[in-house]
């Protein structure tokens, strides 16, 4: 029997802990009815990987707003009130390649964007001249490098990133990568053991770095052994050096189902902002649908403009 094309379809959350919680997870009360989800985008498209900055009476979110009908995504911002009401949604950075993974930095009171942007080949810092709504380019971390997932955290005076390369035979699913700096700006350098691992089921960064009780750096990545982003593991850096790295993997695995009923085929982004985190979840459906999706989607190419 032949089966309907399948779609991935995200939605993204804002839960009322702060990211160290998800150290012991099985401690947290049942979170899906006290969780904030951002409004559905619509037919064929969907928002992920969600990262944020709390303000006083706002939280303002960014997102890859993603839309199957043109298989294209820009980066949007959604602001929410003090209780996590929602009060509306704009796109601040859009190109002419797909956008996604807009992490967040914020340094000396300037708030920066690290945008996955692999196509181009280059990985850019973008600074918010007028926050939250426009940006700038700063400059390029990394070039000549398909770089994804570029998640950074300032650690015992030095700047670390935590990135994958996209490649053939799910490299960008299984390998990290690590960087370090003296300054957010750069210059960066490419660590002498990468890749520092190479595990399908927990190696693709996953949202925000963040410490431990001990000062150790935890990493969020992705379990992509049984679908792409299917879970979340958390990596500890029980050593972190521009010499040598040592990691050990922690349980229990964080899936879709700890936080939606709907959505619990897959997650992959646990993102600190302030004292909430911002997850994403995933439904897969099958659809015949998809196939004119795709059709019209051709046919539009093959249009004159």
């Amino acid at each position: 029997m032949i089966r309907p094309p399948r779609s991935d379809f995200w939605q993204v959350g804002i839960v009322p802990a702060p990211i160290t919680a998800f150290l012991a997870p099985d401690s947290l009360p049942p979170l899906a009815d006290r969780i904030a989800w951002l409004p559905d985008p619509g037919p064929w498209r969907y928002l992920a990987d969600p990262f944020g900055v709390r303000r006083p009476g706002a939280t303002h979110v960014f997102v890859e707003a993603f839309d199957y009908r043109t298989k294209h995504a820009v980066i949007e911002h959604h602001e929410l009130g003090a209780d996590l009401e929602w009060r509306g949604k704009s796109t601040v950075l859009q190109g002419p390649h797909h956008l996604s993974y807009p992490f967040i930095i914020e340094d000396q009171g300037e708030v920066f964007m690290l945008p996955e942007c692999h196509r181009s080949r280059e990985l850019v810092l973008y600074r918010a001249k007028k926050f939250p709504h426009e940006w700038v380019r700063e400059t390029v971390l990394l070039a000549g490098m398909p770089v994804a997932e570029a998640s950074v955290i300032k650690h015992s005076g030095r700047w670390w990133m935590f990135f994958t390369v996209v490649g053939g035979q799910l490299r960008d699913q299984r390998e990290l990568h690590v960087a370090f700096a003296d300054q957010l700006t750069g210059p960066w350098k490419l660590h002498p053991m990468n890749p520092v691992l190479d595990d399908l089921s927990g190696a693709r960064p996953g949202g925000t770095p963040f410490l431990c009780a001990d000062g150790d750096v935890i990493l969020p990545v992705q379990d992509c052994s049984g679908t792409y982003g299917g879970a979340l593991h958390l990596l500890w850096f029980t050593n972190l050096t521009p010499d040598s790295i040592a990691l050990t993997k922690l349980s229990p695995r964080l899936t879709g189902g700890l936080f939606s009923e709907t959505h619990h085929d897959g997650c992959h982004t646990l993102s600190r902002c302030g004292e909430v985190t911002l997850i994403d979840t995933k439904r897969i459906a099958h659809s015949w649908g998809r196939h004119r999706i795709n059709l019209q989607r051709r046919l539009s190419r093959l249009l004159p403009v």
